[in-house]
């Protein structure tokens, strides 16, 4: 339900708070050539595949399912709107521990792009898609790699976050 009033909704805001004037041009225009902001739809299907299919899964937990070594992803339900950037900015902050979490438990680096974390967000914010995951969602041997200790000892304020 999610993906599909951010789809709606946010283009509609948009250009209607361009016309209205309440978004500078500046924020659309460099000097005379115009700029143009790209912003993914975000699809929470997706993002529970890629949840799973990147290995968010092996370290982060949804409904009770899938790692402790890192905080749980459950959705509140009181996520009206959908923002992309603040869910980006929180993985920055938290960007070394899973760095090291990622290579002890992965042996690599998880690469996302910017469409790839616009989906991971609306699987996070998104109750309803979250209420259908369950561990029949993960292939057998990313269950075996499944984090049941909490590092909070890596880095106390990212797991507090």
């Amino acid at each position: 339900m999610l993906p599909s009033l951010v789809r709606l909704v946010f283009p509609v805001c948009l250009v209607a708070l361009v016309t209205v004037g309440a978004v500078p041009e500046t924020v659309f225009a460099a000097s005379s050539e115009a700029r143009k902001i790209v912003v993914p739809l975000a699809d929470a299907e997706q993002g529970r595949s890629l949840f799973v299919g990147k290995g968010c899964v092996v370290c982060h937990s949804v409904n009770g399912v899938g790692g402790k070594a890192a905080p749980a992803l459950d959705a509140t339900g009181d996520e009206f709107n959908l923002d992309i950037l603040d869910f980006v900015a929180r993985m920055w902050r938290g960007a070394p521990t899973m760095i090291v979490l990622q290579e002890m438990e992965l042996g690599y680096q998880i690469e996302l792009t910017g469409e790839e974390l616009a989906h991971l967000a609306a699987f996070a914010a998104d109750k309803e898609a979250q209420s259908e995951f369950s561990e029949t969602d993960i292939p057998e041997v990313i269950r075996d790699w499944m984090v049941d200790e909490v590092y909070q000892e890596l880095d106390p304020d990212y797991m507090a976050r």
